[in-house]
């Protein structure tokens, strides 16, 4: 039904923003997501609460998606909304029967989408493209240390929320430090309690 200058008015209920496929918020968005007033959102943000960049040229303000989801979590706001829909894991291990594993256990919950990787440099494509939620590293990989995928993690930004899981059967109390150290969220060792290890796999997706 049109307007009586001949335009379509606005729907009454407007469409249903998906906020878990932006990557990067206005103020305004920000604030919705929140639940708190932009005016807010601006003073987080101009004090450096709340990371993001200006528009070159403009006094815009622009919110990345990781930026964002670090100031919820810092101030306890719910992150449902921004990361709704399943919940990404990317398996990287040169074991067929232990990706297999993985695979079988997550692919149980819907919630869950898995991927496989048997080499650092698949992983790090994957990673890419995929954009994982949480990692399950072997340690030793053929081509290159699950170390050093971590510390490569780590200094990427938009990468600064992913949590990972080393799992590995041939490390002492010291490369284990070594790993945390590394930025790992989490150390399962080899042969592993297959309850213990789906519990902490969940609890770091919903962290």
């Amino acid at each position: 039904m049109s307007g009586q200058n001949g335009t379509t008015p606005p729907s009454p209920h407007p469409a249903k923003v998906n906020w878990a496929d932006k990557r990067i918020f206005t103020t305004g968005e920000a604030a919705d997501v929140c639940k708190v007033s932009q005016q807010t959102i601006i003073r987080c943000f101009d004090s450096g609460r709340l990371g993001g960049f200006r528009v070159p040229g403009s006094k815009f303000r622009r919110i990345p998606r990781a930026d964002l989801i670090k100031f919820m979590h810092d101030n306890d706001i719910p992150t449902g909304v921004i990361e709704a829909g399943p919940r990404r894991v990317l398996v990287v291990d040169d074991d067929p029967q232990i990706v297999e594993m993985f695979q079988d256990l997550l692919s149980k919950d819907e919630s869950i989408q898995v991927r496989s990787a048997a080499t650092g440099y698949d992983a790090g494509l994957l990673t890419e493209s995929f954009r994982p939620h949480l990692i399950i590293l072997d340690y030793m990989l053929p081509d290159i240390n699950g170390n050093i995928v971590c510390k490569r993690l780590r200094e990427r930004e938009e990468f600064k929320d992913t949590r990972i899981v080393f799992v590995s059967g041939v490390v002492d109390a010291k490369e284990i430090e070594q790993l945390m150290a590394a930025g790992a969220d989490e150390f399962i060792r080899k042969p592993f309690d297959v309850t213990h290890l789906m519990s902490r796999v969940k609890e770091l997706l919903a962290a």
